[in-house]
């Protein structure tokens, strides 16, 4: 899963980067803003991706002026699928927080982090994950639910999971850990209370 261009898992082309920008947004766009959102291609070639996408129905347009606006067709056959791909992180937490609310013993708190909470992770990027685990969860269960759901993660999206884990009594003595700053920071939260966190760890 490549979290930067989300629709590169069936076409690694401009078409998709575009289409993934388009459909994010009910908004218009000119040549130009599209651009500025993907600066690492020419205009020239994000006007000629959009004749293609034109053509085939899923992006319109409408002059305004001198310039053309383009939006994504939500009516389009096709705008269901290229949505679902555009949206790969949200649904990749909204999976894990749902899998995390069927465990025996959940977290008492759980974030991703790292680059794929800030939507920068490509194909072999790690999905970093906190788990804060409750002190009375027996060893083997707890293992064998955290085992689970790290296959699931590589099943779901191609990258490998990297969980890392802290049991309740550990935060006190491990609360200058520079890992809570970051999750604390641009952590997503999956289970559990961001502020409970905050007050275990004496954060601000």
């Amino acid at each position: 899963m490549d979290a930067k261009r989300p629709l590169a898992v069936v076409t690694p082309t401009l078409d998709g980067d575009v289409l993934a920008v388009l459909s994010q947004s009910d908004a218009t766009f000119t040549t130009g803003q599209l651009h500025r959102m993907l600066p690492q291609v020419s205009e020239d070639g994000i006007r000629k991706a959009l004749r293609r996408l034109c053509a085939q129905g899923i992006v319109l347009s409408e002059k305004a002026g001198n310039a053309y606006l383009y939006r994504f067709n939500r009516d389009h056959l096709a705008a269901g699928p290229i949505l679902e791909l555009a949206r790969q992180r949200a649904t990749l937490l909204s999976r894990i927080e749902e899998r995390l609310k069927t465990w025996r013993f959940p977290p008492m708190y759980a974030a991703v982090f790292g680059s794929m909470a800030e939507g920068t992770a490509g194909v072999g990027s790690d999905v970093d994950l906190l788990l804060v685990r409750p002190d009375d969860s027996p060893d083997d269960e707890w293992d064998a639910q955290v085992a689970d759901l790290t296959v699931n993660i590589s099943k779901w999206t191609g990258n490998d999971a990297r969980p890392i884990e802290f049991s309740v009594g550990d935060l006190s003595a491990r609360r200058e850990e520079r890992l809570f700053a970051e999750v604390l920071a641009k952590g997503l939260t999956v289970c559990g209370q961001r502020a409970w966190l905050q007050r275990r760890i004496g954060a601000k």
